[in-house]
């Protein structure tokens, strides 16, 4: 079995050791086949890792690697062909579709390299929009909506529309977003992509501060290099298959 291999240079809250670091997120030999027969493809090929509150990973691989096939299966977007993902000890194989809407809702976060912004939306309103679908009260939106706007740097800017705000504010709205139902897990997929080199490094910077200050855990795919200057974890991916550091 293959899992990835720490780094130390940013330990997180709950990094003193590995009896003060609960597994919050466990996967264990993913596979995952697309396909039928003769055209199938293996795109995970017995993958684990294991994530405690507070670290960032990081899954770095070229295009068609597997990247986000596996995010997806670790928030529980997808299912895998074979093996596990327990997340607080919960097996979401046998969760039914409607239970691992209920802990995507609650327990996971999503950001997207698109950002995925509604465009008529403020950056208040887009980042509430989690909250809206889960039908918090009003009093929670005033009180949270602030709160994750403030932490990504942008409580100037809470009126303002997407095509307001350059890409880097844009994806800034988008973590707020999905930092609105206060998460233990937050899973970016590719988050720098569509992002300049300063914009990207500071959106590195802010996921990094996201695992330090709030204990999320951050798991986020890249092709970056830069990446391994942030993350605790580096998984690396190569057809499916994670390489030995």
């Amino acid at each position: 079995m293959m899992t990835a291999s720490p780094q130390t240079d940013h330990p997180g809250p709950d990094s003193a050791g590995p009896a003060a670091a609960p597994q919050l997120l466990q996967a264990r030999d993913l596979v995952r086949v697309l396909g039928h027969g003769a055209t199938a493809v293996r795109a995970l090929r017995g993958v684990s890792l294991d994530v405690t509150p507070g670290q960032m990973l990081a899954v770095r691989g070229r295009s068609g690697s597997g990247k986000t096939t596996l995010l997806n299966i670790l928030g529980g977007l997808d299912l895998p062909t074979s093996g596990t993902v327990e997340i607080n000890g919960q097996d979401l194989s046998r969760l039914t579709d409607r239970q691992r809407i209920l802990l995507r809702r609650t327990t996971v976060g999503f950001v997207f390299q698109s950002f995925g912004l509604i465009p008529y939306l403020t950056a208040a309103e887009n980042a509430s929009v989690p909250l809206r679908i889960a039908k918090a009260d009003a009093k929670l939106r005033e009180e949270r909506v602030p709160r994750v706007l403030d932490l990504v740097g942008l409580t100037g800017h809470a009126e303002h529309r997407p095509a307001e705000l350059s890409g880097g504010q844009q994806q800034r709205v988008g973590i707020a977003r999905a930092l609105a139902q206060n998460p233990q897990i937050l899973i970016a997929d590719e988050p720098t992509g569509h992002l300049d080199t300063a914009q990207g490094l500071r959106i590195l910077g802010l996921l990094r501060q996201i695992a330090d200050t709030e204990g999320t855990a951050v798991v986020l795919s890249s092709h970056d290099r830069r990446v391994v200057d942030f993350a605790d974890t580096v998984l690396n991916l190569h057809d499916g298959q994670v390489l030995e550091n």
